[in-house]
C-alpha cells in the first residue's frame, strides 16, 4: 500500500515538474505556407496608408494572404487609433486561427499602451510570429515574457520601398518558412572577440528600458542566459549613457553572455568628450569580460537591416576579421542558408 502511494506521489510530481519545465520552454511559432493569412496593425504611430498598400503588395508576391487590421489605419492624436482600438488589433489577431503571423506597420510610440491592456498569458496561448522592430520591441519583449519567440524585422516601410527581391526582404521570407538565419560581418575595432552561446533578445534601448520591472520585460530572463542587441534613434549619448547605468545598477550588463551593438542615428556628437556613441559605449561596456560587437546591422537605417529571431538561442563569435551570429533551432542543430 505504501509502495503504491509513493509511486502515486512520484508520478505526480514528475508531472508538475514537466509542467514546470514546458511552461519555461521558448516556443517557436509554426512556419508560414502559401496561403497563409498574415494580420498587418498598428500598436504604436499612424502609419501611411499607401507605405501599407505596398508592403501588403510584397506579401501577395510570397504567397501569402494579407489582412489589415480594422484599426490600422486610423489617426488618433498621431497614433493608430486609441489604445483600446490598438490593443483590440492585437488581440483579434493573435485570437483569430486563421491569422498565421502579425506584421506591425510602423514603429513610432505607443505600442507600451497596449500591452498593458493585453494579459501575458494570450502571447502564449497563441503563439504566432510577430514582425516589427522600433517601438515593435515591446510586443518581442511581451511574446519573450511570455516564452514566445518573435522576429525583430523590417516593416511596411521596408518591404514597401524595397520589394519582394530585395535580400533582406528574403531573409525574412525564408525565415517565415522556416529556415533559421546565419550572419557573416566585418569586425569593427572596438570589438571585445569572445564566443558565447544565448537566448538573444533586444531590440531598441529606450523602449526595452522603458519596460523595467514590469511582467513585459523580457531582461528578467537575464539568468536564462541572455545576448542582448541594442540599437536607437534620437537619444542623446547622455540618455544613452543613464540607460546603461539603469542596466548596470539592475544587475543586467554582469549577467549578459554578450552584447551585439546595432545602429544608433540622429544624434550629436561629440558628446561629453565621446566622439560617437561607439566610444561612449565601449567605454562602459570594456569592463566587461563577454565578447561585444559593434557596427551590428540592426536598427534605424536605409541599408542591411537583418531579421533576429528574439528568444531563440544563439552562437555569437566575435573573431579578429569578423562576427558570426548562427541562430539554433529547437534540436541545437545549427540552420543556415
Amino acid at each position: 500500500m505504501h509502495l503504491l502511494l509513493r509511486r502515486k506521489v512520484f508520478i505526480v510530481l514528475l508531472l508538475c515538474l514537466s509542467t514546470m519545465v514546458d511552461a519555461q520552454r521558448m516556443l517557436m511559432p509554426p512556419s508560414l505556407k502559401a496561403g497563409d493569412t498574415i494580420a498587418i496593425i498598428s500598436p504604436s504611430s499612424q502609419p501611411d496608408s499607401m507605405t501599407v498598400v505596398k508592403g501588403c503588395e510584397v506579401l501577395r508576391q510570397w504567397g501569402y494572404v494579407p489582412v489589415v487590421g480594422a484599426n490600422a489605419l486610423r489617426n488618433y492624436h498621431g497614433f493608430a487609433g486609441t489604445a483600446d482600438e490598438r490593443a483590440a488589433d492585437l488581440l483579434w489577431a493573435l485570437r483569430n486561427p486563421s491569422v498565421k503571423a502579425i506584421l506591425c506597420s510602423r514603429g513610432g510610440d505607443g505600442a507600451v499602451q497596449v500591452l498593458q491592456r493585453i494579459p501575458l498569458k494570450e502571447f502564449r496561448e497563441h503563439p504566432k510570429w510577430v514582425m516589427g522592430f522600433s517601438d515593435a520591441t515591446a510586443l518581442h519583449s511581451a511574446e519573450v515574457s511570455a516564452g514566445v519567440m518573435s522576429i525583430h524585422s523590417t516593416m511596411c516601410d521596408g518591404l514597401a520601398s524595397r520589394g519582394a527581391r530585395d535580400s533582406v526582404n528574403i531573409m525574412l521570407h525564408r525565415l517565415l518558412q522556416g529556415q533559421l538565419p546565419s550572419y557573416q560581418m566585418p569586425a569593427h575595432p572596438l570589438n571585445q572577440q569572445g564566443e558565447a552561446t544565448g537566448m538573444l533578445v533586444g531590440g531598441n534601448l529606450s523602449v526595452l528600458c522603458g519596460l523595467a520591472g514590469s511582467e513585459y520585460d523580457f531582461l528578467n530572463r537575464v539568468d536564462d542566459g541572455l545576448i542582448l542587441c541594442i540599437e536607437d534613434t534620437g537619444e542623446s549619448m547622455s540618455k544613452v549613457d543613464r540607460m546603461l547605468h539603469q542596466l548596470e545598477i539592475r544587475g543586467v550588463l554582469a549577467k549578459l553572455k554578450g552584447i551585439i551593438v546595432g545602429h544608433f542615428s540622429k544624434y550629436k556628437s561629440p558628446e561629453n568628450g565621446f566622439a560617437d556613441m561607439y566610444e561612449m559605449l565601449h567605454e562602459y561596456l570594456q569592463h566587461y569580460d563577454i565578447p561585444v560587437c559593434y557596427d551590428f546591422p540592426v536598427g534605424h537605417h536605409s541599408g542591411f537591416n537583418p531579421p533576429m529571431v528574439e528568444g531563440c538561442q544563439v552562437l555569437l563569435k566575435v573573431e579578429e576579421q569578423q562576427t558570426r551570429l548562427q541562430f539554433i533551432n529547437n534540436q541545437n542543430v545549427p540552420a543556415t542558408w
